[in-house]
């Protein structure tokens, strides 16, 4: 059954993949300490980025961002991949990540969309939401919900860019 599930969302991953432009658009988000960074500028050296759509009232969302919290220093030794989290709160709620992601030890750049800008600007539409983007900036998965264990297709997806 977890083949099955886990195949459905490989399927579903490639059909939201197909949907999402090769380039970012160009639009300012502000990072947890008040940096602004123009998304369509994101770049990791030559190495994979991941970036998380999340919201704190989002269930899967935190247990998504935990799974991945256990093993991305494994992740940044094996491949240099840089993760960056969106946080989707509104205004009234973005008050709340800096203390979410500095009690969790969260080590991801994380950033506030509070009008969902980019989020819509990419065309999704339900969090969590998980892009990886290849060393170039192409997007090369795009992935909608969590189930547990589903954080090992990012990861897989990464590996493979290097073949």
């Amino acid at each position: 059954m977890n083949r099955l599930v886990i195949l459905l969302l490989g399927l579903l991953s490639m059909t939201f993949a197909s949907r999402v432009s090769a380039q970012l658009p160009s639009i300012q988000l502000k990072d947890i300490h008040g940096k602004t960074v123009n998304m369509s500028e994101i770049s990791n050296d030559g190495n994979p980025v991941i970036i998380s759509f999340f919201a704190t009232w989002c269930k899967p969302c935190m247990r998504e961002l935990k799974a991945i919290h256990e093993v991305y220093p494994d992740w940044q030794d094996e491949t240099g991949v840089k993760m960056y989290i969106v946080s989707i709160d509104d205004a009234q709620n973005s008050s709340k990540v800096r203390p979410l992601v500095d009690a969790e030890g969260w080590e991801y750049v994380t950033l506030l969309d509070p009008n969902s800008e980019f989020f819509k600007a990419l065309g999704l539409q339900a969090v969590p939401h998980v892009l990886v983007l290849d060393g170039q900036g192409k997007v090369v998965m795009s992935h909608s919900g969590y189930t547990d264990g589903s954080e090992s297709e990012i990861i897989e997806t990464i590996r493979n860019l290097g073949k």
